[in-house]
């Protein structure tokens, strides 16, 4: 599947740009702070098998920017929304980062239309003592290159995307990631108490070489939520969906079809 459908629809008044491609279950994407994007090699590759359901949130790229958005928490509330009213169930969700952050704050309020909770290198908790690279501190080139493992990657993609007619979208979603993760930086002191709430299936997917959430955090999400399984990737940084796009699928359909995974 290549070519997905890419419309605007509205949620509660707020309009929203919707990439949606493939047929099967629907497998739900939130993207992370660089915003939705194009149709990643990733995303295609699964709607060989899935109803693969990509949003931007609200605050980010071509979405309208609300009053209402203020916390991470309105975000988890709008997608429980919007659950609602396309009628999704039995939804496969995958959170990226921010959007892992999104994924959990939303499953421990209902997950009643999940089928299961797949988390990214995901934002939302802290673990003390762990040093991490804070991409707020650094320019642009700085940090899509700490996003990546693979500099080769990293150069392809500083080309790609630091050129002028993508610069408004870029600040803007810049904006909308430090409203919502500025203070406290990048998780929800409340959130980790919770995360026993979450019962549905849930993995959680690292890469191994992650320098703004190392890979520590695989380990303490995976304790934080009832039998939640980890795959770390080796070689790999923040975005396993793009540098490990292959194996990220194979692992995330695994998954989703009841099989064994190696930790």
């Amino acid at each position: 599947m290549d070519t997905p459908a890419i419309s605007n629809i509205a949620i509660r008044g707020c309009n929203i740009r919707l990439m949606r491609g493939g047929a099967g279950r629907p497998l739900l994407v939130l993207h992370g702070g660089g915003g939705a994007g194009g149709w990643a090699p990733f995303m295609a590759a699964l709607a060989d098998k899935y109803d693969v359901i990509v949003p931007e949130h609200p605050g980010f790229g071509d979405s309208d920017s609300p009053d209402w958005l203020d916390t991470v928490h309105d975000l988890a509330f709008f997608y429980l929304d919007f659950l609602k009213i396309l009628d999704l169930k039995e939804v496969h969700l995958v959170g990226l980062s921010l959007g892992g952050w999104i994924a959990a704050e939303l499953a421990v309020r209902d997950a009643g239309r999940l089928a299961s909770l797949t988390l990214v290198d995901a934002a939302g908790i802290h673990v003390k003592g762990v040093a991490q690279v804070d991409p707020f501190l650094l320019n642009d080139e700085q940090r899509i290159r700490a996003f990546f493992h693979d500099q080769r990657l990293a150069d392809a993609v500083v080309k790609r995307a630091l050129v002028p007619e993508l610069a408004d979208v870029a600040m803007k979603n810049q904006t909308a990631t430090a409203k919502l993760m500025w203070h406290p930086r990048g998780y929800d002191p409340h959130l980790a108490k919770w995360l026993h709430r979450i019962d549905v299936p849930t993995l959680v997917v690292w890469g191994a070489n992650d320098r703004l959430l190392p890979a520590q955090y695989a380990d303490a999400w995976r304790a934080l939520i009832p039998g939640a399984t980890a795959v770390v990737f080796p070689d790999c940084g923040h975005l396993p969906q793009v540098e490990k796009a292959a194996e990220f699928v194979a692992a995330l359909d695994g998954f989703i079809s009841g099989k064994r995974l190696a930790a």
